[in-house]
């Protein structure tokens, strides 16, 4: 039985090494064809500028950043978002929850998303809410982890290289009440 050779946890502030190693995780999603937000080709200069704008969210307490790490350094990363409008307190949203291509399939996207889940628990929070790629691996991995697939939008977003794709949102409640 062979053991996991990473850990996972949240960064208390974004520093500029942080930001660094965010940013390859990020590039390499990308360009592996992952679609989460950017078009191809992805600068270093604009993965690293989104990297720093997530650190002020981090400093303001709107959200909370959490990283895998391996002998390499850091392999993954998922965001769990407090910023939402006040008659939402009891909810966060799950963001840019991303694998490095090599650490995929070792069961670090089910660990962040498990530390994720701890974190909006330790904020009080009873409901979570995320997107994906419908039929991509995030929707496989977040399916598996019990969340519910509540609907799809076609057309929702392009994807790296260009071409539209649909987006399937899902929840999870964590206070054991059913959806």
């Amino acid at each position: 039985m062979s053991t996991h050779t990473w850990t996972v946890r949240r960064l208390g502030a974004l520093q500029d090494a942080h930001v660094e190693a965010l940013a390859d995780v990020l590039i390499d999603c990308v360009e592996g064809g992952a679609s989460v937000s950017f078009m191809l080709p992805l600068s270093r200069e604009r993965a690293t500028d989104f990297w720093r704008r997530v650190a002020g969210g981090v400093k303001r307490g709107e959200r909370a950043v959490l990283v895998a790490e391996d002998a390499e350094g850091v392999c993954g990363t998922v965001q769990v978002i407090f910023d939402l409008p006040e008659n939402q307190p009891h909810r966060a949203d799950l963001a840019k929850m991303l694998v490095h291509r090599r650490a995929r399939r070792r069961g670090v996207g089910a660990a962040l998303m498990r530390a994720a889940e701890d974190v909006a628990r330790e904020h009080g929070r009873t409901l979570l809410v995320l997107d994906a790629v419908t039929g991509g691996d995030g929707a496989r991995l977040y399916e598996r982890l019990g969340w519910v697939r509540a609907g799809e939008i076609p057309n929702y977003a392009l994807m790296p290289h260009g071409g539209f794709c649909s987006t399937t949102y899902f929840y999870r409640t964590l206070d054991g009440r059913a959806g």
